[in-house]
């Protein structure tokens, strides 16, 4: 850890998210009557930059958002939860990312998402803010904005031994192109199913697994997490939650895993702590709202322990 508090730059999208409940999947051609309406502040760039923020971390965020309310929005969130708002545009060109999160009576979701804004992120806007990702610990990428701009990001870091994770999500056609000299990966199970071959989760993290990899881990909801790297395959199991939405659970996750590995911790232990913030992330209805703070999850960890699924992950 370069400081004395882990230091972390996120590289990513702003997306306003208008979230329904609805009591089943709609079928081809049908109308369905909502259970009920939000309107949620997100992205994954956005969510993980909270998330770091709320486990302790020094956060600056790279990104764009719109000039309209929207984005408005966005900038007094950031600034109200003390992040480091300097890089982060307002778009006269574009509106700020919106996308339609739809959540289900188990707590799963689809999501349809427009980036706008998040698509003109530049790679000059990238070197702006290279000496922020020069002293960090770790950067964080996502596949929410302009790809140029997220390679652009991951070498900068790179080129001053900065640690840089990568969730390739969504994952979409020219993704595999990006430049994957990442020290971790970290896919979802549909994400890694689609971006490797095999027929199971350890299969794919070993297809993804390249140097100068540290680890490729794959996220797996309650079942938990996969880790794979030089020295094998290891599961760690979730914990069993009542699941109310899981729009940001990822996001949590990811950033859990990020202000651990900042610190200096080992993938291992880092995973063990992601998997909690994940799970807490469940248990609330909207994506900024369900992202927990250090305090939270250290009371969530002493009071409840990780359950192994029946599946195998």
């Amino acid at each position: 850890m370069k400081g004395s508090n882990p230091k972390i730059v996120v590289v990513g999208s702003l997306v306003m998210d208008f979230v329904f409940r609805a009591g089943h999947r709609p079928k081809p051609g049908e109308t369905l009557r909502g259970e009920s309406f939000g309107l949620f502040l997100g992205g994954k760039g956005f969510n993980q930059a909270i998330g770091c923020k709320r486990l302790g971390a020094d956060v600056t965020l790279v990104g764009h958002v719109g000039a309209d309310l929207f984005g408005r929005r966005f900038m007094e969130k950031l600034r109200q939860e003390g992040m480091n708002t300097k890089f982060v545009m307002k778009d006269r060109q574009e509106g700020t990312g919106v996308a339609c999160p739809v959540v289900f009576p188990d707590g799963q979701n689809s999501i349809i998402g427009v980036p706008r804004a998040n698509m003109r992120l530049s790679v000059s806007e990238v070197d702006a803010a290279e000496d922020e990702i020069a002293s960090a610990d770790i950067l964080l990428l996502q596949f929410e904005v302009n790809p140029e701009a997220s390679e652009h990001a991951s070498l900068v870091a790179q080129r001053h031994s900065t640690l840089v994770m990568l969730d390739p999500a969504p994952v979409h056609i020219g993704c595999e192109a990006f430049d994957w000299s990442v020290d971790y990966l970290v896919p979802n199970e549909v994400e890694a199913n689609m971006l490797a071959e095999g027929d199971r989760p350890d299969e794919w993290a070993r297809g993804l697994f390249t140097e100068p990899l540290k680890a490729v881990v794959i996220t797996m909801g309650a079942a938990g997490a996969l880790v794979f790297d030089k020295t094998g395959t290891r599961e760690y199991p979730g914990y069993q939650v009542g699941n109310k939405d899981t729009t940001a659970a990822g996001d949590a996750f990811r950033a859990g895993l990020a202000v651990m590995l900042a610190q200096d911790k080992c993938v291992d232990e880092a995973v063990g702590f992601a998997n909690a913030c994940g799970a807490l992330a469940c248990t609330v209805f909207g994506a900024e709202p369900s992202i927990p703070d250090l305090s939270a999850v250290r009371a969530f960890m002493a009071n409840h322990k990780p359950v192994p699924s029946e599946e195998h992950i």
